[in-house]
């Protein structure tokens, strides 16, 4: 059994705390729709690598300034995290998009089809579908 590491929990806290600050200190509303899907933060604890979704957002200009809008704001998220978490160092942040959720929902949306097109294609008589 694996055991659950200081990075990890200091990786979850950190998407708990990070998800409390976009909801209640961000103004800008464009990072409204701001989801952290994971944190991964290094051995050493010095970097953090945020990975985030926006929610009802698809288009990649949009997904590419909001990014880039985190990313501008990091200094903002790690006065805000020192403040919340006693850590002697808090991690240097880096935004990123994860692209996990969307290739999952395509992922899903072709299997959809390709069930719904056997189905159109299998026939119901057990003659039919004998070899011969």
């Amino acid at each position: 059994m694996k055991e659950y590491s200081r990075t990890d929990r200091v990786g979850d806290q950190i998407q708990k705390e990070l998800a409390q600050i976009i909801q209640r200190e961000v103004r800008d509303p464009r990072l409204a729709s701001t989801t952290i899907t994971a944190v991964q933060t290094s051995k050493d604890m010095r970097y953090a690598k945020i990975y985030v979704t926006f929610m009802g957002v698809d288009d990649a200009v949009i997904i590419k300034e909001d990014i880039t809008a985190l990313n501008k704001a990091k200094g903002f998220f790690r006065t805000h995290l020192g403040k919340a978490m006693s850590l002697r160092l808090v991690p240097e942040l880096s935004f990123i998009y994860d692209e996990s959720i969307v290739r999952g929902d395509v992922l899903s949306r072709l299997i959809d089809k390709a069930i719904s097109s056997d189905k159109e294609n299998h026939t119901d008589d057990p003659e039919e579908s004998l070899p011969e």
